[in-house]
């Protein structure tokens, strides 16, 4: 058995997974940000605790522990370089979660633990349990209120030099109404995200566009939501039409960028915009095909991540395995 934990900035959730990438059990507690986050460490072995207690287990029948963080880390040292969700830097979190866990247990044993970024546990959760299962090069891109990518690339984590890789979101997809939050222009996040859908759809709202969306919101625009744009675009409405269209169009573009340099065996697309996948996604890989470059290639497998929020769990209990 092993134990995965997505470390997220409002909540921490583990899963106690068998050898075979199957989710056995799950719990979560909130994220303690007080204090720049000093006790997050604790919180986490108290809820591994729980976990075995729960589970009718000892320390003992662990393999390995693997905890996913959102931000940048150096695998082989387990060490988190920056998490400015947490307020931490340079926190040797293996070395301290195995000494914490030392104490609580009362063993001088060491128990693994692996340090991965968070995008790239939930890629490798689909990668071995998952949509990308059974292949060799794929990538996982996470459509939310930005958008994030993990890649396995020839069987291995692909994390670049410093642990900075896929970085996709901030890839430049073409010239947009508003600037990303990095502070550059036409971020592929600013046309692919729910973030982009909202912004989107609120635009031309504001320029005159009549739609059922505004009577969906009771007028406050601030209410739009992705699920709201989509429904309406169901129903006929022209904003939300216009504003899916676009969000193919430009999601379509900077998958072929990634299809043109990786050449991948499979792209699976997750997060939280996938709830409407049935409106997109055969559109979607038309789009694609028809602006391919290489027209006589069969084009790779894009799927649906199946684990939704669980590939992070998942992917951060088998690190060990890679």
């Amino acid at each position: 058995m092993r134990i995965g934990i997505d470390l997220g900035g409002t909540n921490i959730a583990a899963g106690l997974v068998n050898n075979d990438g199957a989710l056995i059990y799950k719990d979560s507690i909130k994220t303690n940000l007080e204090c720049n986050g000093k006790f997050i460490i604790y919180d986490m072995v108290k809820l591994i605790e729980s976990i075995l207690i729960e589970n009718n287990l000892k320390i003992s029948d662990i393999n390995s522990i693997g905890i996913g963080v959102p931000g940048t880390v150096k695998y082989e040292e387990g060490v988190v370089v920056e998490c400015v969700n947490l307020h931490w830097k340079e926190v040797y979190l293996a070395k301290d979660i195995n000494a914490k866990l030392k104490e609580s247990f009362n063993t001088e044993n060491d128990i693994k633990v692996f340090i991965e970024n968070d995008a790239n546990a939930a890629a490798l959760g689909e990668y071995l349990a998952g949509s990308m299962k059974n292949c060799n090069s794929a990538i996982l891109i996470t459509l939310g209120t930005g958008v994030g990518g993990g890649m396995v690339l020839n069987g291995k984590v692909h994390r670049g030099k410093d642990g900075a890789a896929l970085e996709i979101g901030h890839m430049i997809v073409g010239e947009n109404f508003y600037n990303c939050s990095c502070g550059n222009n036409g971020c592929f996040e600013t046309f692919a995200s729910a973030t982009a859908i909202i912004k989107y759809a609120q635009e031309l709202i504001k320029n005159g566009e009549k739609s059922i969306i505004t009577d969906k919101v009771q007028g406050d625009l601030s209410k739009i939501d992705a699920k709201v744009v989509f429904d309406s675009a169901r129903e006929g409405d022209k904003v939300g039409n216009l504003t899916l269209d676009r969000f193919i169009k430009y999601l379509g573009t900077g998958i072929n960028n990634i299809i043109n340099i990786l050449d991948l065996d499979v792209i699976s697309i997750g997060g939280g915009v996938v709830a409407g996948s049935d409106l997109f996604m055969d559109r979607l890989i038309n789009y694609i095909n028809e602006h391919k470059l290489f027209k006589g290639l069969k084009l790779c497998k894009i799927e649906k991540a199946e684990l939704g929020n669980d590939a992070g769990i998942i992917g951060a209990a088998l690190l060990d395995r890679m």
